[in-house]
């Protein structure tokens, strides 16, 4: 199983809505994933069309109330399943203080669950707080979205030491799998400027003995589409709100590029091989 956390801690970078798309792109393939959404907003599940409800069970109720992760995971899709957030979670970073061992809640959680998936991919909050600690305290590789601006350099160096101190103290699995550009303009000297920059940097520190010694920015960049900014509004991911999109071609080829080619293949021949079946 491979187990991802989507994060940056400044808002409005695409990050809920990579780690959506990205989720249901990798379902789509065949693979079986769980999206955990551990931010309080609770974007990842509006999303997917889970309109959270007071009495309903949450990721609030695994991190406080001991509530095991099958007692609050639903199917949203084929091969994809959500573990819902609620409001209630932004209490959490107050009502964990003082517990032993805050950090490690989630998981413990996960190494408990008996349900077996591919891919565990968790939306973090945009803060750097217990609860995405709990995300890189759990996770092997952490996947940063990123908007090609130079102000985005500097919190991506801040991220950078957030997860060499999570390497170093709590985790020495974690390790930073790639950087997604999102809303990204090629005409733009801008987006090109910034996107060659931190292709240098990383570069730069290939074999470097840090969580990012091989590390580099993803070959798809996730263009500017307007189709990816309505989706959520109707509760769908992009391939159930607009297939046939620059944002849903975007997600098919990193999800490609994360799945692997020889992964990939064998999951659309399987795909295949299933739909032939029934047709027959």
């Amino acid at each position: 199983m491979r187990s991802i956390a989507v994060i940056n801690q400044k808002g409005g970078v695409g990050k809920t809505t990579t780690a959506v798309n990205l989720a249901a792109a990798i379902a789509a393939a065949g693979q079986r994933v769980c999206l955990i959404d551990l931010d309080p907003q609770a974007h990842a599940t509006l999303h997917l069309g889970v309109a959270p409800q007071r009495d309903d069970r949450s990721v609030y109720d695994v991190m406080v109330n001991e509530q095991s992760l099958g007692s609050v995971r639903r199917q949203v899709a084929d091969n994809l399943w959500l573990i819902p957030s609620h409001i209630d979670l932004a209490a959490a970073e107050v009502e964990l203080t003082g517990v032993v061992g805050r950090e490690m809640i989630l998981r413990d959680r996960l190494n408990a669950d008996p349900e077996v998936f591919d891919f565990v991919l968790i939306d973090c909050p945009p803060s750097l707080g217990v609860l995405t600690l709990n995300a890189l305290t759990a996770v092997d590789e952490v996947f940063i979205p990123l908007q090609p601006h130079f102000l985005a350099l500097h919190g991506l160096s801040k991220l950078l030491e957030t997860i060499e101190l999570v390497s170093r103290r709590l985790n020495s699995r974690l390790r930073l799998g790639g950087v997604v550009m999102c809303m990204y303009e090629a005409s733009t000297r801008l987006a090109v400027e910034v996107s060659r920059d931190v292709e240098d940097f990383f570069a730069a520190s290939r074999q470097a003995n840090k969580p990012w010694g091989r590390a580099k920015p993803f070959q798809t960049r996730i263009r500017r589409n307007i189709r990816l900014a309505e989706a959520p509004s109707f509760g769908q991911s992009i391939f159930q709100y607009a297939a046939d999109s620059n944002g849903a071609e975007d997600y098919r080829q990193l999800a490609a590029e994360v799945i692997g080619p020889q992964l990939l293949a064998e999951a659309i021949e399987e795909i295949t091989a299933a739909e032939t079946e029934v047709a027959s």
